[in-house]
């Protein structure tokens, strides 16, 4: 029976942990409506100003793998604060930038800071809770964090009703420094100094590869990320989609987001509501066997004489988020209980793979899949598929075990 209190836990933590979690597509997402404004007044293309996105998500990509390590060794308040801090001085950056190659300057140091808000928030779910308690709090996380992507855009374009481009890097920075108060007023440290590691470089490096080396981290980090990449793919190269693909004007995003969201709300709803009466590996198994089914119409529906047309162009992204959100908060809990006692660092392993692969996606596979509905659909499919296929070799792999889960991994002595 839980207490009065634990119910408002169990509701506000999540209320924070989102909206940390959201400055990752809000960062992503809220410059969109501006790329063809900013574009003019950079002297640029559109294909340069898919560097805006890339350029984030590679520096937060590289960055990822430290944010972890260092909460298990610092807390995770210090780190959460301090890295908003400096998001919100990049974003001042990003406002006053002449020119591109400066704001690709400070979008770098957005994503270099970023992680200590977004991956560290998802290390405190465990901290706090276990068992189906865990699965509902990260669902709940996943479907605030799911308005996110639907919102942000729409506010971007809002905000450009009321100013030029500038004034929305001034709106991520404002929102940062509400996080930071929320923070620093509401949420408790949950990484007790005694179950800390030590602040020492080789064995920060050391708990990183202790999750690297452990193959069944992989198998089940790669079968989230790569889900996932199925359905960040559209939103990578939403500028492309929404306005050249689909034919839609700046303030459209909300056509294309809000069905995807839609989608990532009613998987994280079904993730919740399976907690405690659905096993973890029939879980992630029926989602993810839904996200390739999704993905499989999507194709079908971007063969159609209909492909750029309204509804059947969003059908298949909103059908791909259902299964990815109903399996992602499961995902993530299979692998932080693979290294209990270092938390952060497999998050921030998990964050590394997960957005290296994102990125790469948004630069180099974008303009070969951006041509059209069908090459962009065949591509999402192919990673959903890739994804579903990692999670079937961690079964096949794990059936032997009684719990179906590989034994948690002690950390090992200090380098």
């Amino acid at each position: 029976m839980t207490s009065p209190a634990d119910r408002r836990l169990m509701w506000l933590v999540p209320a924070i942990l989102a909206g940390l979690s959201m400055l990752g597509p809000f960062s992503i997402d809220t410059p969109f409506p501006a790329f063809r404004e900013m574009g003019r007044d950079f002297s640029v293309s559109s294909a340069e100003m898919q560097l805006v996105v890339s350029a984030y998500l590679l520096a937060f990509g590289l960055m990822s793998p430290f944010h972890g390590p260092l909460s298990d060794a610092l807390g995770r308040r210090p780190v959460i604060v301090g890295g908003v801090v400096v998001y919100v001085v990049a974003s001042v950056g990003c406002a006053l930038s002449p020119d591109l190659t400066t704001l690709l300057v400070f979008r770098v140091l957005q994503g270099l800071s970023a992680g200590g808000g977004v991956i560290v928030s998802r290390t405190v779910v465990r901290d706090m809770f276990e068992g189906p308690a865990a699965q509902r709090l990260m669902s709940r996380v996943m479907m605030i964090f799911g308005l996110a992507p639907a919102v942000a855009p729409i506010i971007g374009g809002l905000l450009l009703q009321l100013g030029a481009w500038p004034v929305v890097f001034w709106f991520m920075a404002g929102a940062g420094l509400l996080l930071v108060a929320v923070v620093v007023v509401a949420l408790p440290e949950t990484h007790p100094v005694e179950l800390r590691t030590p602040l020492h470089p080789g064995r920060l490096v050391g708990t990183l590869l202790e999750v690297t080396r452990h193959l069944p981290f992989h198998r089940v980090a790669w079968a989230a990320a790569l889900s996932f990449a199925g359905q960040f793919l559209y939103i990578g190269t939403a500028p492309i989609f929404v306005v050249e693909l689909l034919g839609l004007g700046e303030l459209d995003f909300w056509v294309f987001f809000v069905p995807m969201i839609a989608g990532v709300t009613i998987g994280a709803w079904v993730s919740g509501r399976a907690a405690g009466h659905v096993t973890t590996r029939t879980l992630i198994t029926a989602a993810l066997v839904f996200s390739t089914a999704g993905a499989a119409v999507n194709v079908v529906l971007a063969t159609l004489p209909t492909a750029a047309s309204l509804p059947w162009a969003v059908l298949g992204p909103a059908l791909i988020a259902v299964g990815t959100a109903a399996a992602y908060p499961s995902l993530q809990l299979t692998m932080l209980d693979m290294f209990p006692a270092t938390r952060g660092a497999s998050v921030s392993m998990f964050t590394f793979f997960t957005l290296l692969l994102n990125g790469l996606s948004a630069s180099a596979l974008a303009p070969f899949v951006t041509g059209s509905v069908l090459a962009l659909a065949l591509a999402s499919t192919g990673m959903v598929l890739a994804g579903l296929l990692f999670w079937v070799w961690h079964l096949r792999a794990t059936s032997a075990s009684p719990r179906g889960v590989p034994e948690p991994v002690e950390p090992t002595e200090q380098l």
